[in-house]
């Protein structure tokens, strides 16, 4: 049987904008954070690089923001920049707080002002600011987090927990837009239960699980992404996906990202012959930003017609190697490969979603009530192309944010009442789930070889015609059937591609992570792309 339940604040998401946001809130609220399967599935948990952030006394925010501003190709709001950058070291003394062990410099000289965290250094960067625990940063912060927040007797952490769809006023044909919660398949129950709240924050994280190949985890498929345009919300620079340069290439081997910092501390790409061939490509070599890196190995594999590359960084001393990337060391020794004297083989794989949910400074969608933070939204900070580890430092600075917003308008946000149960009389269990799998399978192909790291017209025009057909395919199903995981998923993984097309299509030029052969020039001004669902107020 179905619950209904009550929160002054519900989360949807559970990793480090979530938590983050969990935690900053006062423990007289009433908070429950929303984890569609484990918490330990999200993409913070296998996050490995670190966080960027001025923290080094030879360092500076102007730096910080012209680092940011470069890779971003021309696209990234400088008022969003400098905003994070410049409560960037704000967020990382709270997670020093929080407990996070980052890897400490103990032969660092402080006696001048040094930082007494171990920095490291990563593509785009002209300084060391990428804090770290070790190679497995994101575990470290998560852990962190989880603890803390467990020991919050205000918040409530749901595993299992999928959400299908926000509850608007305009939904339910009452005067206003305001968000007034959610439903929620409890996959334990298998209902589809009703969550009330005064606010609701999306951390619902990217939409790379679109693409046949990715680092993410399985549940990275867009969506708060779908479902915030569905209430009514503005998404913008959707065209714009990174592709990690570097995950393992390997039979056995299922989205492990081999970290950046590798390149950072010296790592080379080769081909299979031995040869560099980034010096070919970009002046800075393996320290050009990603989307460059990954365009590189994509050219050199289509025209070798190899299978991979290789990145080697057997050259540095075996207990550096060991030390500094145990995590890597480790995993590739699982699959035969010792670091310390073999180059480990990689390709690219979609990585993250730089675009997202419109929101401002504080994290507010078009929709009353409604935040979006971390990889869901889009800020202006990474513009056509994210600079290595900024991401994380986005989730915490705009998870506290939105949570000062949330607290300040508190008495403008009473309990939502009367909100109808989720109506499961005119669907039946479904015996056709072979249609879902099929379905999945033919989205995140087609997305990979049509609108993948080099597009062209054609391509997207196929594309849009196969994914209109899905989510109509996709809509009679979900119409008919009770819902289930895989078949919210594949809802908003479709929504999601056919956004991401029809930003691809409205961009025509080449710029950042969005290269067009039919275009591949830039123009003069550069500009977001901005779509407005038919349902948004005018």
């Amino acid at each position: 049987m179905s619950q209904r339940f009550q929160h002054d604040v519900l989360v949807i998401g559970s990793g480090a904008a979530g938590l983050t946001l969990a935690l900053t809130l006062p423990d007289n609220l009433s908070i429950a954070v929303l984890s569609k399967g484990e918490l330990t599935n999200g993409s913070t948990y296998w996050a490995q690089g670190g966080v960027a952030a001025v923290l080094d006394h030879h360092d500076t925010v102007d730096s910080h923001v012209n680092d940011t501003l470069n890779a971003g190709a021309g696209l990234c709001r400088e008022d969003a920049v400098r905003f994070t950058v410049e409560h960037s070291r704000q967020a990382i003394e709270w997670l020093i707080e929080q407990g996070v062990p980052f890897t400490r410099d103990d032969e660092h000289d402080r006696e001048d002002g040094g930082f007494e965290f171990h920095l490291t250094r990563e593509g785009g960067h002209s300084h060391r600011r990428i804090i770290h625990a070790a190679d497995a940063t994101g575990a470290a912060i998560f852990n962190t987090l989880l603890e803390r927040t467990r020991q919050r007797g205000n918040v409530e952490l749901l595993e299992q927990r999928v959400a299908v769809d926000l509850i608007t006023e305009r939904k339910l044909g009452r005067d206003g837009q305001r968000c007034l919660g959610a439903y929620v398949l409890n996959r334990r129950s298998g209902e589809v239960d009703t969550h009330h709240a005064r606010f609701v924050v999306l951390a619902t994280g990217g939409a790379a699980k679109v693409y046949l190949y990715t680092s993410n985890p399985d549940g990275a498929c867009g969506d708060g992404i779908a479902m915030a345009w569905r209430a009514g919300c503005r998404v913008g620079n959707l065209e714009f996906n990174q592709f990690h340069p570097t995950c393992l290439y390997h039979p056995q081997a299922k989205s492990f990202l081999v970290t950046e910092a590798l390149r950072g501390e010296g790592a080379l790409l080769r081909l299979p012959n031995g040869e560099r061939f980034m010096p070919r490509f970009d002046p800075r070599e393996e320290l050009a930003p990603r989307d460059i890196v990954a365009r590189a190995i994509d050219h050199e594999m289509k025209r070798l017609g190899i299978d991979c590359v290789y990145l080697d960084i057997s050259h540095k001393p075996a207990d550096f190697v060991k030390n500094h990337f145990p995590t890597v060391y480790q995993r590739c020794l699982e699959f035969g490969i010792d670091i310390t004297r073999q180059a480990i083989p990689v390709v690219p794989a979609a990585h993250y979603t730089c675009g997202g949910v419109l929101v401002d400074q504080a994290g507010r969608s078009d929709v009353a009530g409604l935040y979006a933070i971390g990889e869901t939204s889009f800020t202006g900070l990474h513009g056509a192309n994210r600079m290595a580890s900024n991401s994380l430092l986005e989730c915490f600075v705009y998870a506290r944010s939105a949570a000062a917003d949330i607290v300040a308008n508190l008495d403008q946000a009473a309990m939502p009442t009367d909100l109808p149960a989720w109506d499961a009389s005119q669907v039946t269990d479904s015996d056709e789930d072979v249609i879902i799998a099929h379905n999945w399978d033919e989205l995140r192909r087609f997305m990979w070889d049509y609108v993948g790291i080099v597009r062209t017209t054609k391509r997207l025009q196929r594309a849009q015609h196969r994914v209109r057909l899905l989510l109509d395919e996709i809509d009679e199903f979900y119409s008919n059937y009770k819902v289930s995981r895989d078949l919210i998923e594949l809802r908003n993984l479709a929504q999601v591609a056919e956004l991401m097309i029809l930003s691809a299509m409205a961009r025509k030029e080449s710029r950042g992570l969005h290269y067009t052969l039919d275009y591949p020039g830039l123009l003069p001004d550069a500009g977001d792309t901005i779509l407005q669902p038919a349902n948004a107020d005018d």
